[in-house]
């Protein structure tokens, strides 16, 4: 196993199965990886292994309780997920995965789950019926949907005696995904990383408007996502519900005039532009500053092309990684691939819009990524927050073509 060549704060969950003891072992290669560990326990986690054990190992004091009058700071779930660049539960009961699940947050370790924005790693371990049942396997199922990593369990004979899924995954396995994972989180170290997200809308009077139905939940999902990975994000939005994680600099737009606006402002600054918003097509020609009434049966009104933000981008970006989006009913590939070279685009996504359960509105998207280097992607239907990691894994390449070209940059100089 290759070390991690910067030290990286874990946090490490231990809650209360018989393999609690195998955490140790981890903690252990974690250290032998530079990694500095902080363990934070369940009550039940203490009747298989005690704190002094985790203390011992890692140098530092075991956390359990929310009211813990060791600890140096009342708000401690706070604190340590601030520090922490990712948290790692292993293993992983049924009963903290239904908690994480449905945010239940009655202890310290619960509470963290809550409020930690870095990724999170979990490694289930319980009794085969137990992980099979409906209800794990649906928890489980949600927190995939939500970008949350799930390591194992692997099959074999269990502490009770039974056979079946539902051992800890080995432990080299759980510390190879934890440096993988923290690898994947440094790629956009340095970034200045620009998202727009949402629909816009175009008034026709003071209290109609043209848009469309977008929730703007995959411009959110990348920003969210490129922040945990390091970047400094900026978010441009239209109206939606959604909101913004602490740490993304957010700019409220309403026009798609506006947008391009703030747009332009921030671009001189940014590495890469992601254009996942709907920006509207058409605008009413004439504004109406009175409202119009309704005393025609017929109401014919005539539209102009809003400003084209995305190919204005690309006639302009030099050495910007430009990422755009193609909102498609039929022939996804070929209706992207056409935008992707009249753009100038580095890559885009086409998404299957206009099925229920894709699009608009929905939790999930499935699409075709182009690049264009002629790569070509289908990727299943999939929550937006996996397809915000699959797209920004999309930009490893151009990172490193950037790297290279900034070293020659400078040799040269």
């Amino acid at each position: 196993m290759r070390s991690i060549k910067k030290q990286k704060e874990v946090l490490l969950g231990v809650t209360g199965g018989i393999a609690a003891y195998k955490a140790a072992e981890i903690v252990r290669l974690l250290r032998k990886n530079d990694c500095s560990v902080t363990v934070v326990m369940t009550e039940s986690a203490k009747q298989f292994i005690t704190p002094l054990t985790f203390e011992s190992l890692t140098g530092r004091h075991v956390y359990s309780g929310l009211f813990d009058p060791q600890s140096p700071s009342a708000m401690e779930h706070i604190e340590l997920s601030k520090k922490s660049d990712l948290l790692l539960i292993a293993p992983a009961t049924a009963n903290i995965i239904g908690k994480a699940a449905h945010g239940v947050a009655d202890d310290l370790l619960s509470c963290l789950l809550m409020t930690v924005i870095k990724p999170i790693i979990i490694a289930p371990a319980m009794n085969a019926n137990m992980y099979l049942s409906s209800v794990v396997q649906e928890n489980i199922s949600c927190l995939r949907k939500r970008g949350v990593k799930i390591i194992g369990p692997e099959k074999g004979e269990l502490a009770c005696g039974d056979e079946g899924p539902g051992r800890l995954a080995e432990v080299e396995s759980i510390v190879d995904a934890v440096k993988t994972e923290l690898k994947t989180r440094e790629k956009l170290n340095g970034k200045e990383v620009l998202v727009t997200a949402g629909p816009t809308r175009e008034p026709m009077d003071p209290v109609r408007f043209i848009s469309n139905p977008s929730s703007g939940k995959m411009g959110f999902a990348l920003a969210t996502e490129a922040l945990k990975r390091g970047a400094e994000v900026t978010l441009i939005s239209g109206p939606t519900k959604q909101e913004p994680l602490p740490g993304i600099k957010f700019i409220p737009v309403v026009t798609a005039r506006e947008m391009k606006e703030e747009v332009f402002k921030c671009l001189a600054k940014i590495d890469i532009v992601i254009m996942a918003a709907a920006v509207g097509d058409y605008q009413p020609v004439r504004y109406s500053k009175q409202k119009i009434k309704k005393d025609k049966e017929l109401l014919v009104l005539e539209f102009k092309k809003t400003i084209d933000i995305l190919a204005e981008i690309g006639k302009k970006k030099g050495n910007k990684i430009l990422i755009g989006f193609a909102a498609e009913t039929e022939q996804l590939a070929g209706n992207a691939k056409g935008k992707l070279k009249k753009k100038n685009l580095d890559i885009i996504v086409a998404n299957e819009i206009g099925i229920s359960e894709s699009g608009f509105q929905s939790d999930f998207n499935k699409t075709v990524i182009l690049t264009k280097g002629g790569k070509q992607e289908e990727l299943p239907l999939m929550s937006k927050t996996n397809l915000a990691g699959k797209i920004l894994d999309m930009l490893n390449p151009y990172l490193i073509s950037s790297l290279t070209t900034t070293k020659k940059f400078s040799r040269l100089k």
